[in-house]
């Protein structure tokens, strides 16, 4: 709603009133979609400064260290909640009744089999294949096994979508990992939670019974809680995009992947794995910790600030707490672990690093415990992915209830030549000329 309005006053033309939106929290908008109407686009390269839509799902505030929910600290979800419930908050925008999660529990549980002919579709890849290259695309080509809900415009085709794709990705990660090691498929239990199912699909061979261990399956569940949602990133907005051409949801989840997979975005905790191995040993942190702090060296500690929260990630202390559980369950003799102690210590205590608010972030600690628990590097961004789906859907949901919702059509500054006549190959040859000149 506007209270206030913005005038824009541009020499030799008539002022342009432009509303300022207020949000229930957070800053005020100002709605510049009058300035088209005028000859004008505003510019903001990587839309830092501009909200592209309205939303009532995730609220972050970077400088206070708050990331909301529909409402909820991140925190009290993470220790008082399990994944679904999270789940079913962000989907519907309340918590459930014991009945209502009783219920989702049910339907979650029991459709999270996928088509045996899937199966076949995985070993059309190298075995060799990057798991997200694998995600990619079998996750866009659900929507050629289940195509009997795809009218986005039907509420009840987009909660049957969404009920899908939240109960089979855990099926398709493990699918993924097996696939690349040479493994059978495993498939899922019914009576298993969430996080134990997706654990015993990864873990688990035929030759034996697997018991999943509660403390690993507990933290597996505070990271699919922690990278649920977080509010309109690169991923979530691809979603949102390519939703607005009308494209149906297993499209948009496959695009939402592609984007997460950019090391920029998704391959955080995977930096930070990479950044503890070139370390290597205790003994060499001093150095690195020394090229850290010096700005004209190129090297730079991963997992410590967020681009974010300039204050302490508020997701970092759920996971500390799980990450030193799980080391301490399974009294891992590793050295990159040992490194990674070190410099959480180092970090927490060193001046520079307090200063600079330069501590350890959620993909830090993420990183150690799927390390810990023995998942490859190459599946860190497919179980982020496979947290996310549910943020996706959610924002791909509620972007299909919104009466201003509109295909998506960035505008640009223009800086290539101005208008030219084209001559033809025999013309340009007998007469040449000079290429005009393009402005800087």
């Amino acid at each position: 709603m506007a209270e206030k309005t913005a005038i824009l006053h541009i020499e030799g033309r008539e002022a342009i009133e432009l509303p300022i939106l207020n949000g229930s929290i957070g800053p005020d908008v100002v709605d510049v979609r009058a300035l088209g109407a005028n000859g004008y686009f505003t510019y903001d390269p990587g839309f830092v400064a501009t909200a592209a839509c309205e939303s009532a799902i995730t609220y972050i505030d970077g400088n206070q260290g708050i990331l909301l929910h529909r409402g909820y600290p991140i925190d009290q979800l993470a220790n008082n909640a399990d994944y679904l419930e999270v789940c079913y908050i962000l989907l519907y925008g309340e918590v459930p009744t014991r009945a209502q999660y009783e219920s989702f529990l049910e339907t979650v549980t029991r459709h999270t089999m996928v088509h045996e002919q899937i199966a076949s579709f995985f070993h059309g890849f190298r075995r060799d294949a990057h798991p997200m290259a694998i995600m990619c695309g079998v996750v866009g080509a659900l929507a050629a096994f289940y195509h009997d809900s795809l009218d986005i415009n039907a509420d009840e085709h987009r909660e049957i979508a969404a009920y899908r794709l939240l109960s089979k990705m855990p099926t398709l990660a493990a699918m993924c990992y097996k696939y690349s090691i040479g493994q059978p498929f495993i498939y899922p239990r019914n009576d298993l939670d969430y996080a134990e199912n997706f654990i015993h699909m990864m873990f688990s061979t035929p030759c034996e019974e697997y018991e999943v261990n509660p403390v690993i399956a507990r933290a597996m569940d505070k990271i699919f809680i922690l990278h649920a949602d977080h509010e309109q990133n690169a991923s979530t907005s691809t979603v949102r995009l390519a939703g607005s051409s009308g494209a149906n949801p297993f499209a948009c989840i496959a695009a939402g992947i592609a984007s997460l997979w950019g090391p920029a975005h998704g391959g955080a905790n995977e930096a930070c794995l990479r950044m503890l191995e070139e370390i290597g040993s205790v003994d060499n942190i001093p150095e690195y910790i020394e090229r850290a702090k010096d700005k004209d060296d190129p090297f730079r500690l991963m997992g410590f600030g967020h681009r974010v929260y300039k204050n302490y990630d508020p997701r970092a202390t759920v996971m500390r707490n799980a990450c030193h559980e799980v080391l301490k369950e399974l009294d891992i003799e590793d050295p990159l672990l040992d490194v990674a102690m070190e410099l959480e210590r180092i970090a927490l205590s060193d001046a520079y690093f307090i200063e600079k608010k330069l501590y350890p972030n959620v993909d830090f600690y993420s990183g150690i415990i799927l390390k810990a628990i023995g998942i490859p590097v190459s599946m860190f961004t497919v179980i982020f992915a496979m947290s996310r789906t549910i943020g996706w859907i959610a924002h791909w949901n509620e972007m299909h209830g919104d009466p201003d919702n509109r295909i998506g059509r960035p505008r640009q500054l223009y800086t290539g030549a101005k208008r030219r006549d084209f001559r033809s190959m025999e013309e340009r040859e007998l007469c040449p000329e000079e290429p005009e000149q393009i402005m800087a």
